[in-house]
C-alpha cells in the first residue's frame, strides 16, 4: 500500500507538477477509494458465488425436468411402437390366414374334379351292377318258367 501511495504521488507530480504530501486530503481520498473498491469487490464476489449456486440449482432442476420429459416421451414412443407392432402382427396374421384359406380352397377345387369323377364312376359301377343283377334275375326267372 505504501508503494501504491508513493507511485501515486510521483505520478501526480510528473503529470501536474504538484507535490502532494502523505497527509494531504487527496491521499486520504485515495485510501478511502481503494478500501471502498476492495469492499465492493468482496461484495460482488459474494453475490457472484450466490448467483453461481442458484444457477447450479436451476441447472440441476432443468436437468431433472429434461430427464423426466425425455423419459415420458420415450415411454409414449415405446407404447405407440408396441401398439403399432401389435396392429401389424394382427394384420399379418389375418393376411396369412386369408392366404392359407385361399390355398386350401385351391387344393379343394383341384381335388373336387377327381372326386367327382370317382363318384360318377362309382355310380356307373353300381348302375352296372344293378343292371347285371336284374339281368341275372331275369335269366333266372326265365329259366324257371
Amino acid at each position: 500500500m505504501a508503494d501504491d501511495l508513493e507511485s501515486l504521488r510521483q505520478e501526480i507530480f510528473r503529470v501536474h507538477g504538484i507535490s502532494v504530501g502523505k497527509d494531504d486530503p487527496i491521499m486520504i481520498l485515495y485510501t478511502l477509494n481503494n478500501r471502498l473498491l476492495a469492499e465492493g469487490a468482496k461484495a460482488q464476489e459474494a453475490q457472484l458465488e450466490q448467483f453461481k449456486t442458484e444457477l447450479e440449482g436451476i441447472a440441476y432442476q432443468w436437468g431433472n425436468d429434461a430427464k423426466d420429459k425425455a423419459e415420458r416421451i420415450l415411454n409414449a414412443s415405446l407404447s405407440a411402437s408396441k401398439e403399432a407392432m401389435a396392429g401389424l402382427m394382427r394384420a399379418s396374421a389375418s393376411e396369412a390366414a386369408k392366404a392359407m384359406q385361399a390355398e386350401f380352397d385351391k387344393a379343394i377345387k383341384r381335388t373336387e374334379a377327381p372326386a367327382q369323377s370317382a363318384r360318377n364312376l362309382a355310380v356307373l359301377s353300381v348302375s352296372a351292377s344293378v343292371l347285371t343283377l336284374i339281368a341275372a334275375l331275369l335269366v333266372a326267372w326265365s329259366s324257371l318258367h
